[in-house]
C-alpha cells in the first residue's frame, strides 16, 4: 500500500500508539512519521486548530479543503478542541476522541470499536519528545462494514490518506520550521 508506513521505523510500526484501543478490529492500520525541529508544546497547537473551515489539513487543498489554503500561523480562535469536541471535515465529521495538549490529539469517525460496526476510523498524533525537537507518530487504523468495505480499504482509503497525510506531515515541518 503506497505511503503506508512513510517516515516510519519499524519500532514505531510495530509499537503502540495513542488511540490504538479505539478502533481495535482495524483491518487497515498504517503508521507515518516526521522528525521536527520545534518542542510538542510548539507543534501541538498545529495540530488542535486542523478542520474543514478552519486551519485545514496542511494537505492537497484543492482536495480536502475545496481550495481554501491551510492556515500559515496559529490561530487562537481555533484552539478551543478538546476530548468530545467535533471538529468539521468537509463532507464528515470527526470527533477529537482525545485531546491530550500537547502529546496526543486523536480524531475518529464511528463510535464502535467492535467488528460490526459499519465504519470506525481513527488518526491519531502522537507528540513524542525528541532531543529539542518532536517526533510526530501518526496512525490511521479503519475498517469499512459495508458490502465492498475491504475493497474500499484496500483501493481508496488507505493510499488515499497516504498520500494525503504524507503531504500534511510534509507542510506541518514547513509551517513549524518556519514559526
Amino acid at each position: 500500500m503506497i505511503f503506508q508506513h512513510w517516515g516510519a521505523t519499524p519500532e514505531e510500526i510495530n509499537g503502540h500508539v495513542i488511540g490504538d484501543d479505539i478502533c481495535t478490529h482495524a483491518r487497515v492500520i498504517c503508521t507515518r512519521s516526521i522528525s521536527l525541529k520545534a518542542p510538542p508544546h510548539e507543534v501541538f497547537p498545529w495540530i488542535r486548530q486542523m478542520g474543514f473551515g478552519r486551519a485545514g489539513w496542511y494537505s492537497y487543498d484543492f482536495i480536502d479543503n475545496l481550495g481554501r489554503k491551510s492556515a500559515a500561523s496559529i490561530e487562537q480562535k481555533w484552539q478551543d478542541v478538546h476530548t468530545g469536541s467535533l471538529v468539521p471535515g468537509g463532507p464528515i465529521q470527526f470527533v477529537a476522541a482525545l485531546v491530550d495538549a500537547p502529546h496526543s490529539f486523536v480524531l475518529q469517525i464511528g463510535t464502535h470499536t467492535t467488528s460490526s460496526a459499519r465504519l470506525c476510523f481513527t488518526l491519531a498524533y502522537d507528540l513524542r519528545p525528541q532531543g529539542e525537537g518532536t517526533r510526530l507518530v501518526t496512525r490511521m487504523r479503519a475498517r469499512v462494514g459495508l458490502p465492498g468495505g475491504k475493497l474500499i480499504e484496500r483501493v481508496l482509503l488507505g493510499p488515499g490518506d497516504g498520500v494525503m497525510l504524507r503531504k500534511q506531515l510534509l507542510t506541518l515541518a514547513q509551517r513549524v520550521h518556519n514559526q
